[in-house]
């Protein structure tokens, strides 16, 4: 299951920023020199270098056809580790910011029916993903909640754009999102693309695991909780490419054994929710602890994410 897609880092010069809601700011992106910029498709993101330590991904809200800017819309998070901070506070219009990318790690397949659920700026990878179901002519419905409606990015816009199909659910009017109803009320074979906060896509697996007839995508923007029951302990892993056998301590990551060997390998987020450093495995079970990879594609144990897996055998062979 690779889908890793050769990343392109450069600098790109900020040529818009608009207020879309509040606490939420859209960030458009351009080519200083004027050059095209990377195509990609819906469900892509983007990482936003700001400094050596602060890496963010943002998934790109814009229009998919424009091939002079990208488009990303930031939540100012107060609890945050100050990336989301800089780029509302700081972050102004001809300002060069380092940018890599795109990368999808929530593709956007092809059917006849879908429902997309979003909560709060997790709408922003389904804003291309509603254009491009209603190109293709297919079914589609947007449940969308927020805290309130002033919170909702684009909420206005697209319940203008696409009259009929938009359910607005503000928390603060109609309370939580009622998911069993959204999923009873779609035909079997849907496909359901959600992204929001970790209740949520908690909730929409819940309940779709009551429903088989229904394919669940999910993004998530923040790492899963360690499980509780987790231990972590010391392993070998070969590097078949480097021909080298390295041992991961306990208290480190396999990602951090590895560039310790001076074996270099791309990584970004080092939370297991962008996907940069994914690893096919050739032998050896991984314990996976990402937050890209579905349950069925863990199951194959054919890649991992190696800046928060480790592993259930005493050695792990990487394609490395």
């Amino acid at each position: 299951m690779a889908r890793n897609t050769e990343m392109t880092h450069s600098k790109m010069l900020v040529v818009g920023k608009d207020v879309v809601a509040d606490g939420v700011v859209a960030v458009r992106l351009a080519d200083p020199d004027g050059r095209t910029i990377p195509a990609w498709e819906p469900g892509s993101h983007i990482d936003v270098i700001i400094d050596e330590s602060t890496v963010r991904h943002y998934s790109l809200c814009g229009d998919i056809e424009d091939d002079t800017s990208l488009t990303v819309a930031v939540l100012r998070e107060e609890g945050g580790r100050g990336g989301s901070r800089w780029i509302h506070d700081s972050l102004q219009v001809g300002d060069l910011i380092g940018a890599a990318g795109p990368r999808n790690n929530f593709v956007f397949e092809q059917t006849q029916t879908y429902l997309f659920v979003a909560g709060g700026i997790g709408i922003t990878p389904l804003v291309p993903m509603m254009r491009a179901a209603e190109e293709a002519g297919a079914q589609w419905r947007l449940l969308y909640g927020g805290r309130t409606r002033a919170s909702m990015a684009f909420a206005d816009d697209l319940a203008d754009e696409y009259a009929g199909r938009v359910e607005l659910r503000p928390q603060d009017e109609y309370g939580i999102l009622d998911l069993a109803t959204a999923l009873d009320d779609v035909p079997a074979g849907t496909h359901v693309y959600c992204c929001g906060p970790e209740p949520l896509l908690q909730a929409i697996e819940s309940e779709c695991r009551k429903r088989p007839e229904l394919t669940l995508h999910v993004e998530r923007f923040v790492a899963k909780e360690k499980p509780a029951d987790a231990v972590d302990t010391t392993f070998e892993v070969e590097l078949v490419e480097s021909g080298t056998t390295i041992t991961v301590d306990a208290n480190e990551s396999v990602l951090d054994a590895v560039l310790r060997s001076g074996v270099d390998t791309p990584f970004s987020c080092r939370e297991g929710t962008c996907g940069t450093c994914e690893v096919a495995v050739v032998d050896g079970v991984p314990d996976h602890r990402d937050s890209v990879l579905t349950e069925d594609e863990q199951a194959e144990n054919d890649c991992m994410m190696i800046c928060v897996s480790r592993s259930c055998t005493a050695k792990l062979t990487l394609d490395l």
